[in-house]
């Protein structure tokens, strides 16, 4: 009976350490020291293989320095070991589709079905999973129509956003009219948008629109002048 107090006791002792440790390292990731985070997740997934907050950090971690074959081998991790959670399947997705993206053309071919399949998989798991429409949206933009693209499936997403968010719709819709080059209606989406939800963030959509394509720095400057904060 002693000896098995004793493993209790010990056991507790080590999940109590680990997670000392792991609140440590998502300290460090969230105040920007990734590097030294990466360390300390990277020792903690040596003694917790399975713990799934520690895994979806480092994806994290990869894909923010575009280290696009590590994000996708933690985030498929994570789809293993926990297959109904929609976000998994989105982080995947989109480091696949950024791997894609700086791939041949002939090998980004050959994985576009699955970056969609994640998408429309978080959407199943999760029907209000506005991110993976966003993404989708971006799919179907950018892809040539020969192997998908859409202005029509990406409009569909872009309803579904909306329904869900209509800032987010507002602003899905315009991206699509700026894509086409329909920059006043574009403007017209944003400004939506923005009555909706004043705020920078929200507002940069627009200055960007102004700056980078209507070639109105001065526009730009006025709208983001308003949301200083």
């Amino acid at each position: 009976m002693k000896n098995l107090y004793l493993y209790i006791f010990l056991l507790f002792s080590t999940l109590a350490i680990s997670q000392t440790e792991f609140d440590t390292a998502e300290k460090l990731y969230l105040q920007g020291n990734t590097n030294q985070a990466q360390k300390l997740f990277e020792t903690l997934l040596k003694t917790q293989p399975n713990h799934l907050k520690t895994i979806e950090y480092l994806g994290d971690i990869f894909g923010q320095n575009k280290s696009w074959d590590n994000a996708i081998f933690y985030y498929k991790k994570l789809k293993k070991l926990k297959p109904i959670e929609a976000n998994y399947y989105y982080k995947y997705g989109g480091a696949l589709g950024m791997k894609a993206k700086e791939a041949n053309k002939f090998k980004a071919l050959g994985m576009i079905d699955e970056v969609r399949s994640s998408f429309e998989k978080a959407i199943q798991l999760n029907p209000n999973h506005i991110e993976a429409r966003k993404a989708l949206v971006e799919l179907y933009l950018q892809l040539p129509g020969i192997v998908g693209g859409s202005e029509k499936k990406a409009t569909k997403y872009a309803n579904e956003i909306f329904a869900i968010s209509p800032i987010d719709g507002y602003i899905a819709k315009g991206k699509i009219a700026e894509y086409f080059n329909r920059y006043s209606e574009a403007e017209l989406q944003f400004k939506k948008a923005i009555e909706l939800g004043q705020s920078r963030k929200i507002a940069q959509n627009l200055a960007n629109l102004y700056k980078n394509k209507m070639n109105l720095p001065e526009k730009a400057k006025s709208v983001l002048e308003i949301y200083q904060r």
